[in-house]
């Protein structure tokens, strides 16, 4: 298990404009180092709509970008974008390896302050990816509010996964819930929480501030909360999320 580079993308996304926000992407990365994973807000391409006209299969564009992502930057990817499958509408988390291997996850809590359950199929499992030795759980915003969602546990001795990763659309007017649930999931769970917001105003009007952050088992910020639109890069330390770990075997006890 080696250290994991982890590049965070926040920006302020162009209200369902899926090629505004390719360029936008695309020139954020543009002078980027070398990842190991990179991470985009929520619905990464559209912003987060209802309107479910912009919905995908599969085998469509949105995929096709973050493949080809993946493979220019030698890195995954992952975020979420509006999925249509089997004529239901998910909020379908993707996480793309540089191979392109794909690995879905729907959101499984829709945000009924929002209508998100009226247009949106709610997912119905967890995914945890294995990547470069590590267990990523793969999550989508409203999903922090719920922490039985993700409850860790030892499976064969060993934790069930190593990281969660949050990609998100959360308005500036609630940020301290996501910085204070943030903050917890990592503590409770004794893993490395990584979320990604975006910035700027949306087609109805809300503002975000970002805030998008890295932390560790014991709570401390590898990235503190930011503001500025940009990439933020953390290295999450195998040596001591397993030192720690041994040092406080309290997932022993869930």
């Amino acid at each position: 298990m080696q250290d994991l580079k982890v590049g965070i993308l926040q920006f302020d996304q162009s209200w369902e404009d899926k090629v505004a926000n390719f360029e936008i992407i695309n020139k954020c990365i543009e002078a980027t180092g070398p990842l190991d994973l990179l991470l985009l807000p929520e619905m990464f391409h559209t912003g987060f709509t209802m309107n479910v006209s912009l919905a995908e299969p599969l085998d469509a564009e949105a995929v096709h970008y973050l493949k080809g992502l993946a493979s220019k930057k030698s890195c995954a990817v992952y975020t979420s974008f509006i999925c249509i499958e089997d004529q239901r509408i998910f909020n379908r988390g993707l996480f793309i390896s540089p191979s392109g291997e794909v690995s879905i996850y729907d959101k499984r809590k829709s945000f009924c302050l929002g209508g998100e359950d009226q247009y949106f199929t709610a997912g119905q499992q967890e995914t945890i990816v294995l990547y470069k030795d590590w267990k990523i759980n793969l999550q989508i915003c409203y999903d922090l509010r719920f922490p039985e969602l993700i409850r860790n546990r030892l499976i064969d001795t060993k934790p069930a996964y190593d990281v969660l990763l949050y990609v998100a659309n959360w308005p500036s007017k609630r940020i301290s819930h996501w910085d204070n649930l943030i903050k917890a999931r990592a503590i409770e769970n004794q893993c490395y929480a990584v979320g990604c917001n975006r910035t700027g105003t949306d087609g109805n009007l809300l503002t975000y501030n970002g805030h998008s952050q890295a932390i560790d088992m014991f709570g401390n910020a590898l990235i503190a909360p930011q503001e500025q639109e940009g990439i933020y890069v953390v290295n999450m330390s195998a040596k001591e999320l397993i030192e720690g770990r041994k040092n406080l075997p309290f997932l022993r006890d869930a």
